[in-house]
């Protein structure tokens, strides 16, 4: 029988004979991003509207954006690594599209650090629960996993919050948001998402994690929170990989 020293050397002996990649700049690495990618493209330091996460002007006297201190959305708080632009969004389109799954680990990865560092600037708390946005039945049938869901599971563990895969769910199946005019999605989320029928009291009083790889314009999260709020949740935060910048949508 093995040793755990032996299983270990076992391993990197095996992992030194496959190849790998870093997924953006296609060199060698050991990891899914190269050291010098994510020195590159994840080092930012942008301030962000702390309630939708959209950069900031340069030394803005209020931490949210005009547009949440005017219309603000359902959803208290959102947390990102990064904009939703290139190279990163090819991280989130072989994800979603080319099934590259291991990269839901390493976003998970990313978005810990972000939590973490938030939480230790501000003071702000982990959530209660995480979940994560859901999918429709006949999509999820289509491409085989929920792609938020794959990153909330190792977010879950690397937080030390528990998750729960059930507890969001879509009342109805919806046209992909990104394929639609910005005029036509709010109707096509409006009374989308529901709880699951055992779970109609479970929120009330919790601070809610909810994950997605992108956030777009927020109105898919902002009925979520919305329908969430309707049920007693205290306070919904949303977690997302990349944030979309207005002129992309």
């Amino acid at each position: 029988m093995l040793t755990d020293k032996l299983k270990l050397a076992w391993k990197n002996a095996v992992a030194a004979l496959i190849p790998n990649s870093c997924a953006l700049c296609r060199l060698d690495s050991k990891e899914v991003v190269c050291g010098a990618c994510q020195h590159a493209y994840f080092q930012t330091g942008q301030a962000r509207c702390q309630q939708c996460a959209l950069p900031l002007p340069p030394a803005s006297a209020s931490p949210r954006c005009g547009d949440c201190l005017s219309n603000p959305p359902a959803f208290d708080r959102t947390v990102t690594v990064c904009d939703y632009a290139a190279p990163q969004d090819q991280l989130v389109l072989a994800l979603k599209f080319g099934h590259q799954l291991a990269l839901a680990p390493w976003f998970a990865s990313r978005l810990r650090d972000s939590i973490l560092q938030l939480s230790e600037q501000e003071g702000s708390e982990l959530p209660d629960l995480l979940c994560a946005v859901p999918l429709g039945s006949g999509r999820l049938a289509d491409r085989g996993f929920n792609q938020a869901w794959e990153i909330t599971r190792p977010l879950s563990r690397h937080l030390g919050v528990p998750g729960n895969a059930h507890l969001l769910q879509r009342s109805r199946e919806t046209a992909m948001q990104s394929g639609l005019p910005i005029t036509a999605r709010a109707n096509n989320v409006k009374h989308a998402f529901c709880l699951a029928d055992k779970e109609m009291e479970s929120v009330r009083g919790l601070h809610l994690g909810i994950v997605d790889d992108v956030m777009t314009t927020g109105i898919t999260m902002h009925e979520i929170a919305t329908m969430l709020k309707r049920h007693g949740a205290a306070k919904v935060t949303a977690y997302v990989f990349a944030r979309t910048l207005p002129h992309i949508h």
